[in-house]
């Protein structure tokens, strides 16, 4: 296997529902843009509440993707 170079970085997330639904949201939007994502880790969870009830889920991640050089 040749050596290899990782990039991480940060990603929040949001979602009305979930926490879980906001760190795929934040997954998700990144792979538009971003090849080669190996690991995510939840680094925060946190949330807006309003009333004394939720209203915004919150998950912040750090993602690591493959570094590929340009020719």
């Amino acid at each position: 296997m040749p050596d290899s170079t990782y990039k991480i970085i940060e990603l929040v997330g949001t979602s009305e529902n979930s926490w879980e639904a906001a760190a795929n949201n934040a997954i998700q939007s990144a792979s538009a843009s971003l090849k080669e994502m190996r690991i995510a880790e939840v680094k925060r969870l946190d949330m807006k509440m309003e009333a004394g009830k939720p209203i915004l889920y919150r998950a912040r991640l750090e993602v690591s993707f493959k570094y590929l050089k340009e020719d």
